[in-house]
């Protein structure tokens, strides 16, 4: 039996640096439109059946960080479930991506600040494949703004309808129809932990999921799920180049330790971490994805 050596690689030098090359583009901005292009793992990430024949729900799980986890549930043999706002050309490319992987992908398109909508994703989700193994609230709104004056009072509610009210109205409707063993995961940042200004309304709500995350895993551990998050520092993804100021995209991560924003791609085997049963004393826990920026 032969092994195939993965050399250690400077983390340094594993993605573009600044400055990007990155025009400012509308919200909520999608793949073909990132320069430099992201790396969801297309070409890298190989699975080990650590997922196999189970069933997730991924939120923004068209582009970014959620494509990224979506090719690793499925490369670890999950069927993949992509909740996604209107972005249907990444959403598509994402299926296919799955697809390839021979898993079974559905796409649902809609928004998850409705919860009629995250209860009608639910049930199709056990409708179509009979069960519901692992919930991945990774969807959020983000806005920048100078000061607290200039943000609208509707944007302050959608943002919390969207990054908080959404995993309530998800994690409220999957619980009831999952089994001992399954996993939700949740994404916060670490703007839960060194809020910036310009991102005030963004900042608060992943401060709530951080709480929420601890406090949902101490109310359902006696059923056997395990709750986590992940909390990213400066990731590449549509959600940058699309919200924030021009100057701030072009040298965006360019002040973590390692000097660069991270790939989505490096984010993904945290996911597969927690939701798998590698993870199974794992719970009530954030895992900083960051380089280099603390967690404090």
């Amino acid at each position: 039996m032969s092994t195939t050596l993965i050399e250690p690689q400077d983390p340094r030098e594993q993605g573009p640096k600044p400055e990007y090359p990155q025009e400012q583009i509308a919200p909520p901005g999608t793949e073909e439109e990132m320069t430099p292009t992201a790396d969801h793992g297309e070409q890298t990430y190989v699975g080990n059946d650590q997922l196999r024949d189970r069933v997730a729900i991924i939120t923004g799980g068209d582009s970014g960080i959620g494509r990224a986890v979506a090719i690793a549930f499925a490369r670890e043999g999950a069927d993949v479930v992509i909740s996604y706002l209107n972005e249907e050309e990444d959403a598509r490319e994402t299926e296919r991506l799955v697809t390839d992987a021979g898993r079974r992908a559905l796409t649902i398109g809609g928004d998850i600040s409705d919860e009629a909508h995250c209860r009608e994703i639910v049930r199709r989700v056990v409708d179509e494949f009979g069960r519901l193994d692992i919930l991945v609230n990774n969807a959020a709104f983000q806005r920048t703004y100078e000061s607290i004056e200039s943000i609208p009072s509707e944007e302050w509610e959608y943002t919390f309808k969207t990054n908080i009210h959404a995993m309530f109205y998800l994690c409220k409707a999957a619980i009831p129809q999952m089994q001992p063993g399954s996993s939700i995961i949740n994404t916060t940042s670490i703007q839960s932990y060194q809020p910036s200004a310009n991102l005030l309304a963004y900042a608060t709500t992943k401060g709530a999921v951080t709480n929420f995350t601890k406090a949902l895993a101490a109310s359902v551990a006696d059923r056997g799920i395990r709750v986590n998050a992940v909390a990213p520092g400066p990731i590449w993804t549509p959600l940058i180049p699309s919200t924030m100021p021009p100057e701030k995209v072009k040298s965006f991560g360019k002040t973590t330790p390692l000097g660069r924003a991270g790939q989505p791609a490096e984010l993904a085997p945290v996911y597969v971490l927690l939701a798998s049963q590698l993870g199974s004393y794992i719970t009530a826990q954030i895992y900083g994805v960051t380089g280099g920026e603390p967690l404090i």
